[in-house]
């Protein structure tokens, strides 16, 4: 392999990114909330050694607009827990890390900080956590406890308006991560003793509260599941403007972003750069990567990938839109793009396969081979964990003593 390795990872949602992927051809509409097509899914994407896959997650039904709910009914409407789904997919793979996606606005860090922590300890260290705000206000009706903003239609025209509305939320967010990530480190690593002979299971020294007092909450601690296998999952957070990128130099391990361009890489890659830096992270110490989102129509054909998307936005009623960059077009093509765009300074990407299992198949099978025969891509994990895929260190729980 020359060079750094390029890092692949994919998004798994429903029939696929493309509203209308549940009517193309080979879709399975009827098997979205089955175990078995989510388990096929997985099992294709750690076939092509890829990094990680994501789950997303919603505490409403999913709309075309989304910051409000809508009645449409020729769209697919549904989905699992993603934790859950996570779960259930960890004893069925060996190598691919397991990423889901959680709100961190209606949902305590406590649960979740145990929730990810179980599926880290089941998937034998490949869990990761996506935390994500509400964006939508008529999901915190579900839970009667509070409002969050509504956004308008003008808001969401303009990513930056969307972040200085939701701004709050961000800051509150950012609180629960580290309350989580101090959860997690709650237990040091030998704190479980378990030797029978002298009936000692545990070593209470070893268990700490973490007295975590936030500006929205606080968390005594300690934790109840005990440290698992990486430490702490990596945290994957998706950012479009200055807020989220803020977010992520404060929070996260790795960020997604959305450039539409080479040029666009390199100019949020600045901006993601100047939030380090105000965070005041030490990169060498806690480094973050940065991956670009594509939503991605492959086919071995030249132009078939182009006449898909048109045939699926007709039936959509409405051309593809999205916040990353839409890519029709061969393997090979995308392997070059890719290949340019990593040059801007980008440690990898994440797919969003356009119609399932199609376009995941089409990278398993058809990117993943391409980028091996040039040397930007594993031909093998040499690795067991998410945080030995990513190149991370195992960090030592924080209130460990020293020695």
């Amino acid at each position: 392999m020359t060079g750094a390795p390029l890092h692949l990872a994919v998004a798994l949602d429903g029939a696929g990114w493309h509203p209308a992927a549940w009517r193309a051809a080979g879709a399975r509409p009827g098997e979205l909330l089955s175990a078995a097509y989510w388990a096929g899914l997985v099992a294709e994407a750690e076939r092509g050694l890829l990094d990680y896959v994501t789950f997303e997650d919603a505490l409403g039904l999913q709309s075309a607009a989304f910051h409000r709910p809508d009645d449409r009914t020729d769209q697919v409407r549904g989905s699992m827990d993603a934790v859950l789904l996570a779960a259930h997919l960890a004893p069925l793979t060996t190598h691919i890390g397991l990423v889901p996606t959680t709100n961190v606005t209606h949902t305590e860090p406590f649960h979740v900080g145990i929730g990810i922590a179980t599926l880290d300890h089941a998937s034998r260290g490949r869990a990761g956590w996506r935390p994500q705000i509400s964006s939508r206000a008529a999901d915190a009706r579900h839970f009667g406890r509070r409002a969050t903003p509504q956004l308008t239609d003008d808001d969401v025209t303009d990513p930056e308006l969307i972040a200085a509305r939701l701004s709050p939320l961000f800051s509150e967010g950012a609180e629960a991560v580290e309350a989580v990530r101090r959860l997690w480190d709650s237990w040091e690593d030998d704190a479980e003793i378990r030797d029978a002979a002298t009936g000692r299971f545990l070593d209470r020294d070893k268990v700490h509260h973490i007295d975590f007092a936030g500006t929205h909450f606080s968390v005594k601690g300690p934790s109840i599941t005990p440290r698992s296998p990486q430490g702490a999952p990596p945290v994957v957070s998706l950012a479009h403007a200055s807020v989220p990128y803020a977010f992520a130099a404060s929070a996260s391990d790795v960020v997604h972003i959305t450039p539409h361009d080479r040029a666009g890489v390199a100019a949020v890659l600045a901006e993601v750069g100047t939030a380090v830096e105000r965070a005041g992270r030490d990169v060498r110490e806690r480094p973050l990567l940065h991956f670009a989102d594509l939503v991605v129509l492959l086919d071995e054909q030249p132009g078939e990938a182009a006449r898909r998307k048109e045939c699926l936005d007709e039936w959509a009623g409405a051309r593809l839109a999205s916040d990353a960059a839409v890519f029709t077009g061969t393997p090979g093509d995308l392997a070059d793009l890719l290949l340019d765009w990593r040059g801007a300074g980008l440690d990898g990407f994440r797919l969003r396969p356009g119609v399932l299992p199609h376009d995941l198949t089409a990278i398993t099978r058809g990117l993943v081979p391409e980028l091996q025969r040039r040397g930007a891509f594993r031909t093998a994990y040499g690795t067991t964990t998410l945080r030995g895929h990513l190149g991370l260190a195992r960090p030592r729980s924080r209130y460990a003593t020293a020695g």
